[in-house]
C-alpha cells in the first residue's frame, strides 16, 4: 500500500500543476517476473515516476508507451515477453522468463471515479478492499474499462454503466473480499474481458510502546516501508513529536489508558520496548485477551515468562490462543547487535508473521518464490 500511498500522492501534487498522468498497472503476469500483479507506476508527461513496475528495465518503454496514452487520451494494453527475442532487441533485458501485460491508463481528473480516486478511496479505509481491473487480451483495440470497481466497506464505487458487468463484477469482488485472495476471472460482455480482482489490504499499524533512543530507528525503518507508527510512553520528556517525526502520532499515556488512544485491528502490531518491566507487565495483561495479530516483547525470554506467571499468580487466565503472536525476545535471529539491526529484525518478523511467512531464507525455498505458503 506505501506505492498507492506515494502514487495517489505524486498524483495530486501534478495535479496542482496542471500536469498529465498515466497509471501503468500490471495486470497479468504469465511465468516469472520481477514484479506481480498489481504492481503500479504512475507517469507524468514530464517524464516524473512514483512506483514501480518491473526492476528498471520496463520504465522507460513503459514512459514512451505512457506519453502517447496521455496524447490519445486512451487506454493501452502492453504486453513485454522476457522470452522473446524482439524485446532483447528494444533494450528489455528483463531476464525473468515471463510475460508481463501491463494496463497504461490516462487520468482524467474530472472523472470522480478515476482510478487515482478509487486508489484514494482504498487508502482512506483501513480495512481490506476488492479493486478490479477489466482488460481484453483477445482484442487489444478494443475499448479497456481498465480499473473500474472498487469495493470498501460495503459500498460499491464505480464508473461502468453496464448494470449487469458491474453487478457480476460487484459479487466476485465481495466473493474475493471474503476469501482473501485475488483472483483473475474471464468475462463475456460485448467483448472477452479478463478482470484482475485485488484483494487489498491495510498497511501495516506498528505502535511501538517506548520512546527510547533504540525506538528511534525502528520507527525510521518502518516509516520507510510505509507502516503507520505510533509512538506510546508514560514519559512526556521522551514521547516528543520532535523525536519522532516519522510517526503519525505519539501518545504520552499510562499502560492503562494506552486502549482508550488505539484501536488494534488484524493488521495491528505492537512492539514492548520501555525498559519499565511494570509499564510493560501492566500493558500486557491488557493486550492478552485481545489475541492480538503481533506483540512483540524486547529482552530475554525469561522476561516475558516472568511476566506470565505474575499474571497468572495475580488470577489472570492464559489461555494457548493468547500466546500463539506473542513473540518474546522480539525479531528474527539475524545477528543483531545494534539499536538499527535489532529494528530491522523486527520489521522482518512483522512482515514475516502478518504475511502468514515463516522468515527463511528464499534459497530453501523449493517451490517459486511467489507462490503461497502451505498453512
Amino acid at each position: 500500500m506505501k506505492e498507492i500511498h506515494d502514487i495517489v500522492k505524486a498524483h495530486h501534487q501534478a495535479q496542482k500543476q496542471g500536469i498529465k498522468t498515466a497509471l501503468a498497472t500490471v495486470v497479468l503476469v504469465e511465468g516469472s517476473s520481477y514484479r506481480r500483479a498489481g504492481a503500479r507506476m504512475l507517469i507524468t508527461e514530464n517524464g516524473q515516476l512514483t512506483g514501480a513496475i518491473s526492476g528498471g528495465c520496463l520504465e522507460g518503454d513503459a514512459l514512451r508507451k505512457a506519453r502517447l496514452v496521455m496524447a490519445q487520451q486512451q487506454p493501452m494494453l502492453v504486453t513485454y515477453d522476457t522470452m522473446d527475442d524482439d524485446d532483447a532487441k528494444l533494450g528489455v533485458g528483463l531476464g525473468c522468463n515471463g510475460i508481463i501485460h501491463i494496463l497504461i491508463e490516462p487520468i482524467h481528473p474530472d472523472n470522480e471515479a478515476n482510478p487515482i480516486q478509487l486508489l484514494s478511496i482504498a487508502l482512506s479505509k483501513r480495512q481490506n478492499t476488492v479493486l478490479i481491473t477489466l482488460f481484453s487480451l483477445q482484442n487489444r483495440k478494443a475499448a479497456q474499462p481498465g480499473t473500474c470497481l472498487l469495493v470498501a466497506d460495503n459500498t460499491v464505487y464505480s464508473p461502468l454503466t453496464n448494470v449487469s458487468l458491474k453487478t457480476t463484477l460487484t459479487g466476485d469482488g465481495l466473493q474475493v473480499l471474503q476469501v482473501g485472495e485475488s483472483v483473475t476471472k474471464t468475462y463475456f460482455t460485448d467483448a472477452e474481458y479478463i478482470g484482475f480482482i485485488e484483494y487489498l489490504k491495510p498497511v501495516i499499524a506498528i505502535i511501538i510502546v517506548g520512546a527510547g533512543n533504540d525506538a528511534i530507528p525502528l520507527a525510521k525503518m518502518a516509516n520507510i516501508l510505509g507502516w503507520e507508527v505510533t509512538i506510546v510512553d508514560g514519559r512526556a520528556n521522551y514521547a516528543q513529536a520532535e523525536r519522532f517525526p516519522e510517526a503519525g502520532r505519539v501518545v504520552i499515556a499510562k499502560p492503562e489508558q494506552v486502549l482508550a488512544h488505539i484501536t488494534p485491528d488484524e493488521r495491528t502490531a505492537f512492539v514492548l520496548m520501555t525498559h519499565n518491566y511494570n509499564y510493560e507487565i501492566a500493558l500486557l495483561k491488557q493486550l492478552l485477551p485481545l489475541q492480538l495479530s503481533y506483540i512483540g516483547m524486547l529482552g530475554p525470554k525469561k522476561k516475558l515468562d516472568r511476566m506470565l506467571g505474575e499474571l497468572e499468580d495475580g488470577g489472570q487466565t492464559i489461555i494457548p490462543a493468547q500466546l500463539q503472536n506473542v513473540y518474546g525476545p522480539v525479531g528474527l535471529d539475524i545477528g543483531s547487535e545494534s539499536p538499527e539491526e535489532i529494528a530491522l529484525s523486527i520489521v522482518a518478523e512483522i512482515k514475516a508473521v502478518l504475511s502468514a511467512r515463516k522468515g527463511y531464507s528464499l534459497k530453501q525455498k523449493a517451490l517459486a518464490i511467489h507462490t503461497p505458503e502451505v498453512k
